[in-house]
């Protein structure tokens, strides 16, 4: 297309606009330079153990060549439709006649975190960075590694699960002591008084109320969420005892932060009001 061509067409997409119709994009500019398209990405987000895609999309390329160069050694991962790498989890994807080079990982890991460079063979060479964040779900108690409860209390025990590909279809909580075993704990024995509620997302949060804290409720106790690792948590019920550290609801909610703090509180209230008078 010509310059008088692209400037008539600019002139009606404006006129369109202006009488409130669709407006459709401009083609890209014609010119025998390459350069990148303004809408891709400079950071882009991946999880452990999942499939991360880098796009590259070149206008007007011509017989130039385009490459992904990984930042953090400078290794040459892929030159047009060819992987240069004997990491097989790297593999270089375009199909002719598109304008699109893809860079493919597989089962990423920590390690693959970092800046990755998609060169274009001019002279001098251009470049477009676009940085990959890798994302690790992790889980905790929080207050842990230790819990101090006075007898008769309620027990208050929050587990946040963070950067999940998906929330998790269950979690499950376990208890051993002295006592006994690890074991499933239930919320339908006789004692009575156990509450568990789950508050899925990116950020998934478990909670478990247990009402009158006793001796028996000493021990160790798990959070294992399905396809994620478990964490733990040592609870120690005190008979008068005032330790240092004295597990209450207050010091959880200050513990999440932020927005955490505000969904923590709120689910806790709502989750202690329907326990309260579930059993009285």
């Amino acid at each position: 297309m010509d310059t008088a061509g692209l400037s008539l067409l600019i002139i009606v997409a404006l006129q369109s606009q202006v009488l409130g119709e669709v407006l459709i994009p401009p083609p890209p500019l014609v010119t025998n330079q390459p350069y990148f398209d303004s809408s891709m990405k400079d950071n882009q987000t991946a999880h452990v153990g999942r499939q991360a895609e880098l796009h590259c999309r070149v206008h007007s390329v011509g017989n130039r060549t385009v490459s992904w160069i990984r930042g953090r050694d400078l290794r040459i991962l892929a030159v047009g439709r060819y992987t240069y790498t004997t990491d097989l989890r790297y593999e270089a994807l375009h199909q002719l006649g598109t304008n699109q080079w893809t860079l493919r990982i597989k089962s990423v890991q920590p390690r693959d975190q970092g800046t990755y460079e998609c060169q274009i063979s001019t002279k001098p060479i251009k470049v477009f960075t676009t940085f990959l964040t890798v994302l690790e779900p992790r889980g905790e108690i929080l207050g842990a590694p230790d819990l101090y409860v006075q007898k008769a209390s309620m027990i208050n025990l929050t587990c946040v699960l963070y950067d999940l590909p998906e929330p998790p279809t269950y979690v499950l909580w376990y208890h051993s002591n002295k006592y006994h075993s690890l074991r499933n704990i239930s919320y339908s024995s006789s004692r009575g008084g156990i509450s568990m509620v789950v508050e899925k997302g990116p950020t998934t949060i478990s909670y478990l109320l247990i009402r009158e804290a006793r001796d028996e409720d000493s021990g160790a106790y798990t959070c294992a969420p399905s396809n994620h690792n478990a964490t733990s948590v040592s609870l120690h019920v005190l008979n008068g005892e005032h330790p240092a550290a004295i597990h209450t609801n207050s010091s959880v909610s200050s513990s999440a932060g932020g927005q955490g703090a505000v969904l923590v509180t709120t689910t806790l209230l709502r989750l202690l009001a329907h326990l309260w008078f579930s059993i009285t």
